[in-house]
């Protein structure tokens, strides 16, 4: 099986023993008499507050500036916009604003569905499982995509011959394929909400997307002439497609595969599978918490601010039970994957040690 560990040598990994939930338990133990699980209600509601008003202000700008070349630049500020509340929304998908999940959800759906023009019930189902089983084989849904190969299995399948060329070449076109995400993302969640799955709240969903998507295009075009127009969407849709795919790309690709057989304890099978960015105040604001994908994985519903307070307990505490803790500069972090994309996408069927697969057959 294909895995590697981002940053470290196959031997580094340490054993992977069952330890049952206890380990887990005596950090959330740590964590919590820490104080890091307390809810941040100011910190919210600010941005909550914010996000109506900002929104306002950046249509007002729109309008304002009128039938000009110069709105491809707000455009990309309607994209940086957009993704940014897509990560307060992430927040509230997670119960980190609130105690009543009834009140998270809500949140959840008036900013994915009616500002950035997300299904929250179709990301919801998708990040679910993710979060259950990152990046195991067969079981987490970041890792099966129909354009990109995470493993030589996915590289070798029957495909187009115009696939197949894409898929040997991956590694050069799976950033730039990034700008496409955006469009992506409205697409899946237009077809979640009129598809006949089971779907939580199927006609506040149905209505909030159109009133955001149709009320979006008309404002574009009733501002902007259709040439004009048409640029505006593919600069805006582009950057926030792009902004999103890097935002979420370093916290797990590159890192461990899991065989599907395979079962480990909470603990290791966050941690093992996931990577921590280093960064400052700005890595932490542009990446809307994300960086810390290790705590965040381990405790779901800790607020934000939070997250880099717990880093370093949960560091020394992998340490001292032998758990790989792994963390990268961001520049570093986007080499690992893409370095990985490529050399999977080359064909070669065993291009890392498989550290996992190996200590568990060394048993």
């Amino acid at each position: 099986m294909t895995v590697r560990n981002a940053g470290r040598p196959a031997s580094s990994v340490g054993p992977v023993r069952q330890a049952g939930n206890s380990d887990y338990t005596d950090l959330a133990r740590m964590v919590k008499s820490a104080g890091l699980m307390r809810r941040r209600y100011g910190y919210y509601w600010t941005k909550l507050v914010c996000v109506p008003v900002v929104v306002a202000a950046a249509v007002v700008l729109f309008i304002v500036i009128g039938d000009t070349w110069w709105q491809m630049f707000t455009g990309v500020l309607f994209a940086v916009l957009f993704t940014q509340i897509a990560f307060l929304g992430h927040d509230a998908a997670h119960r980190q604003i609130f105690r009543s999940g009834r009140w998270n959800d809500w949140v959840s759906l008036i900013l994915g569905d009616l500002f950035v023009g997300m299904s929250y019930g179709w990301w919801q189902h998708k990040h679910t499982r993710h979060h259950a089983n990152p990046n195991m084989i067969g079981s987490d849904p970041d890792i099966d995509l129909p354009v990109i190969a995470f493993t030589p299995e996915q590289a070798a399948r029957e495909r187009p011959p115009f696939a197949r060329w894409v898929i040997s070449h991956q590694g050069v076109f799976f950033y730039p394929v990034l700008l496409l995400e955006g469009v992506s993302l409205h697409a899946s969640s237009v077809y979640r909400v009129f598809h006949r799955e089971p779907l939580a709240r199927r006609p506040v969903e149905i209505a909030l997307l159109l009133i955001r998507i149709l009320g979006y295009l008309a404002l574009v075009f009733l501002v902007l002439s259709p040439d004009k127009g048409a640029v505006f969407l593919a600069v805006q849709l582009g950057v926030f497609g792009f902004y999103m795919g890097v935002s979420f790309a370093p916290n797990h690709k590159g890192m461990p595969l899991v065989p599907h057989d395979m079962r480990l304890d909470f603990l290791r099978r966050q941690v093992m599978m996931s990577r921590d960015i280093r960064g400052n105040w700005f890595v932490d604001v542009a990446m809307g918490g994300l960086n810390y994908q290790i705590e965040h994985h381990l405790f779901p519903s800790m607020a934000r601010p939070y997250l880099k307070h717990a880093a370093p307990i949960i560091a020394a505490y992998c340490r001292g039970h032998d758990v790989p803790y792994v963390q990268t500069g961001l520049w570093a972090s986007y080499g690992i994957v893409l370095r990985y994309i490529n050399r999977v996408g080359l064909g070669e069927h065993d291009p890392f040690a498989c550290p996992l697969l190996e200590m568990r057959q060394s048993i």
